[in-house]
């Protein structure tokens, strides 16, 4: 399946404007918002970043002869935005896009291990340079761990029988490729709930090893609240999520980052330590619509919330 960027419109309403100079798409993937960002706004330029070699080499040979001079892509993961605005001298931007989503690319490359649905070597890893990779962890980590990533990122609620028969098939031999550790874990759930169940039974185990072995989680906070601080007044952060983990950090984050100030009004400056950078204009989060759905099957779960970078006296 080609490379559709979930949400489009939406995020071009929110975060297009004749303010917006510098955009920075911090998971810039196969380049689909980048490249609608640049033909919607014509006087944009874009910093996009993305942990894969292989997603910043195919993005720079088909955006940067389109758009010369106005899209620049560099190798790093979101969480070092701030660093790679630092070393282009760019203090402030004027937007920026998490699009959280595993690229197409990703998931239809059946050499980079993400989908069961195409046997393949049990890789995951985002970046190629990391040594971590998902067999890493099926194979070496003992019971208990494998349980609870499977429980807290996959919010699998067999995680501790996936985990057993995972240790039990790899005393017998290594598992290395998608498609045995798919026959493992399919084989570890009651037959009834795998008949039952609308989704793959590998599904969440997929979700959770990959999420470990990228650290998707561990950084989002940070990356979120990095970006936030390098926005222009009056500029927009927009996050794309996929599940409810995702989400939820999210929203947490936005909502510690509103003000929260308890100071007098008519105190000039914030005292109490709480004055907040966002405002939040999504208090629900933004979903695809149906036709999109139809069109693009993997937007399904996509949700999308935005916050504004507040200035002046920040009080509540």
């Amino acid at each position: 399946m080609a490379h559709i960027p979930v949400l489009l419109n939406e995020v071009l309403s929110f975060i297009g404007g004749p303010q917006t100079g510098i955009v920075a798409d911090a998971t810039i993937g196969g380049g689909g918002h980048a490249e609608a960002i640049l033909r919607a706004m014509g006087m944009a330029r874009v910093i996009g970043l993305d942990q894969d070699g292989e997603a910043v080499e195919r993005v720079r040979a088909r955006l940067t002869p389109l758009f010369p001079g106005r899209i620049r892509v560099e190798k790093a993961r979101f969480d070092q935005l701030g660093e790679v605005l630092d070393r282009l001298g760019t203090p402030r931007v004027d937007a920026a896009l998490f699009d959280l989503g595993v690229s197409s690319f990703h998931l239809d490359d059946p050499a980079r291990g993400f989908s069961f649905l195409r046997d393949g070597p049990l890789d995951m890893r985002m970046d190629r340079d990391d040594p971590l990779t998902a067999a890493d962890i099926v194979n070496h980590r003992e019971e208990r761990e494998l349980s609870l990533i499977f429980r807290q990122y996959g919010e699998e609620r067999h995680a501790t029988r996936i985990a057993r028969a995972i240790v039990r098939e790899r005393a017998r031999a290594a598992i290395e490729t998608t498609g045995a550790l798919a026959e493992i874990v399919a084989a570890a759930i009651p037959a009834r709930e795998r008949r039952a169940s609308a989704i793959h039974p590998a599904t969440r185990v997929f979700q959770a090893l990959r999420i470990a072995v990228n650290r998707e989680l561990e950084i989002l906070d940070p990356a979120l609240r990095a970006a936030a601080e390098r926005l222009s007044p009056g500029g927009r952060i927009a996050v794309i999520s996929f599940h409810s983990l995702e989400d939820r950090i999210v929203k947490r984050a936005f909502a510690d980052m509103e003000p929260q100030c308890r100071c007098p009004k008519d105190l000039p400056v914030c005292r109490c330590g709480r004055p907040g950078i966002l405002r939040v204009l999504t208090r629900k989060p933004v979903a695809p619509g149906s036709a999109e759905v139809e069109q693009n099957p993997r937007a399904r779960s996509a949700r999308l919330r935005v916050a504004e970078r507040l200035s002046g006296r920040l009080a509540a």
